[in-house]
């Protein structure tokens, strides 16, 4: 039965209702969340994370023919498989040793002062003498008119 306690790389199979597969369970690899493992599926050719507790029950041991023969097979793939998975997880940020703070804002270049505005010039006249154009009129008129 599965038992990762004795050995650092495990050979085993995972017998489940759609086929029978060879995985493998390395000690190494980085721990996956609580209640989860890491197994390389030869199968996907990938290493994927499994639910403990369900898979758990459908991990059966190989013996030691099929071990090496299994270890003769799926051994390139699974160094390249583990080393890619690795590579990629030595890449996350470990938040814990982010810093607190954050780096010094630049400032801001001071504007270049222009000329001197006049406050007058650049004010419109507005001319309310002609109060038949006004537009707003006619918005207080009902629809229903």
């Amino acid at each position: 039965m599965y038992n990762t306690a004795k050995k650092q790389l495990w050979f085993g199979e995972l017998r489940t209702s759609k086929g029978n597969t060879i995985v493998v369970h390395d000690n190494q690899l980085p721990e996956a969340s609580p209640g989860r493992i890491f197994m390389y599926n030869t199968i996907r050719n990938t290493i994927v994370e499994y639910v403990e507790d369900i898979v758990k029950v459908n991990l059966h041991d190989l013996d030691e023919q099929q071990t090496k023969a299994a270890m003769a097979e799926f051994g390139d793939a699974w160094k390249a498989a583990r080393s890619e998975f690795m590579a990629k997880h030595q890449l996350r940020i470990d938040l814990s040793k982010v810093p607190d703070t954050a780096p010094p804002r630049k400032a801001k270049p001071a504007p270049e002062p222009d000329e001197a505005i006049n406050a007058d010039d650049d004010i419109p006249e507005f001319d309310d003498s002609d109060d038949d154009n006004d537009s707003f009129d006619d918005m207080g008129d009902s629809v229903d008119d």
